[in-house]
């Protein structure tokens, strides 16, 4: 469908968020233009999905098209320490034997086109190679983007009612507004690549993600299996210990250092051959003081990172292109496009953030979920839920209550030279 009018909405970024947020505006009767600097199939990290995007992929239709794709069913997850001692397989079936707690790992670069696919034929009118240059606002209030055509170096203006920024950790508004907050106790690095051929575990587990510890906890390596038999492994620890100035700045034998400083990994990659380049991040951890203003909102990782740990990306990505949805919605149709109308999804969706927050700072401060859960029994099902992306729930916080508790024990205990 060509839209002819102005839009009401301008989408920045054509990601899971941005491409969420779009479909939905558009099912909902909305004129939508969606603006990506990038041309689709691009490359992406995060390709661990975990089973709480079902609700929104099944809402947004989807559901059937991941169904029907080549990407890995993923049933499970699984920890190795880092002597190299692996748990039993976690199978979400088993515990929540229904079939939202099945999902996939993707390949971005496939499945983000597929995402922004859809938005296309929901409605939306999706412009590829544009960068936005600027958000434009008057007075207080955000009526557009400066946008330029990457192929013919074209810039124009373009007006709305409500511009949604989800144009990733680059985001146009984030830093213009000086609203990113990094966080202090998760400054973190990843180095990662790509293998062919590197060992998977038969039947349903094959498709598990594992997290596996690198010797003396220092940090911890994810493994992916992805379609075409590749895996993606990537190391993750602090900056300070990964980039640290004795330290090799050549990103392949840092790697391959902290492969052989991780017995879980080094057995899985024997015989594997090397596909791809060596990537890093480094220090990805923030969050904006604010998601909306005056016409404005931020989605996606725009708003904030958390962490590659249990694998939320994605979701958190997902989720909030759906709640702003929602939030546009409303404040287009009771002509509302403050703060408090676009932004009100905010408080839950960061108390959903931060008990995932709270897991992730639990596990890099030595917590055991098994003895955790010996513990306390009564957390099992919690914990389950939330390693699932079940993070919109209050009665949560008693769990977490209890991991703090566990935390505050651990570190009264005298340390054993």
């Amino acid at each position: 469908m060509i839209q002819s009018l102005d839009p009401e909405v301008i989408v920045i970024g054509g990601g899971p968020a941005g491409a969420t947020a779009a479909t939905l505006l558009a099912q909902a009767g909305h004129r939508v233009q969606l603006f990506e600097r990038e041309v689709f199939p691009r490359f992406h990290i995060g390709e661990s999905l975990i089973p709480c995007t079902y609700g929104v992929f099944a809402r947004t239709g989807l559901l059937e098209r991941l169904k029907d794709s080549h990407f890995v069913k993923k049933y499970s997850v699984q920890f190795v320490s880092d002597t190299g001692k692996v748990s039993a397989p976690f199978f979400f079936t088993q515990y929540k034997p229904v079939e939202s707690s099945q999902t996939w790992q993707v390949r971005r670069a496939d499945f983000d086109l597929m995402l922004l696919d859809h938005a296309r034929e929901a409605g939306v009118q999706v412009h590829e190679n544009h960068r936005v240059l600027e958000a434009i606002f008057e007075d207080d209030r955000c009526v557009g983007v400066r946008v330029k055509n990457e192929a013919t170096g074209e810039e124009r203006q373009v007006r709305a009612q409500v511009v949604i920024d989800g144009s990733g950790q680059s985001s146009v508004l984030l830093d213009r507004l000086q609203l990113r907050t990094w966080d202090s106790e998760l400054k973190k690095a990843a180095v990662w690549t790509y293998y062919k051929n590197a060992w998977r575990d038969e039947g349903e587990n094959g498709g598990a993600t594992s997290v596996i510890q690198t010797e003396g906890k220092k940090g911890w390596f994810w493994y992916i299996p992805l379609h075409d038999n590749i895996t993606s492994v990537g190391v993750v620890a602090d900056f300070s210990h990964l980039f640290n100035k004795q330290r090799t700045k050549d990103l392949g034998e840092l790697f391959q250092e902290e492969v052989d400083h991780c017995p879980g990994v080094k057995v899985r990659l024997e015989g594997a051959e090397r596909c791809d380049q060596y990537r890093a991040a480094k220090e990805y951890s923030y969050r904006a003081k604010q998601a909306a203003g005056q016409g404005w909102v931020l989605i996606g990782d725009a708003y904030g990172f958390l962490d590659p740990l249990y694998s939320s990306g994605v979701l958190l990505a997902v989720k909030s292109g759906e709640l702003a949805a929602d939030a546009v919605h409303q404040g287009l149709v009771t002509n509302d496009l403050t703060r408090t109308t676009l932004g009100a999804w905010e408080p839950e969706y960061v108390l959903g953030m931060e008990r995932m927050r709270k897991l992730v700072l639990a596990y890099y401060k030595g917590m055991n979920f098994g003895k955790l859960i010996m513990k306390y029994p009564e957390t099992k099902d919690d914990i389950t839920d939330l390693l699932m992306g079940d993070l919109f729930r209050a009665e949560l916080d008693l769990t977490l209550d209890k991991v703090d508790s566990m935390l505050e024990e651990m570190a009264a205990q005298p340390v054993v030279a």
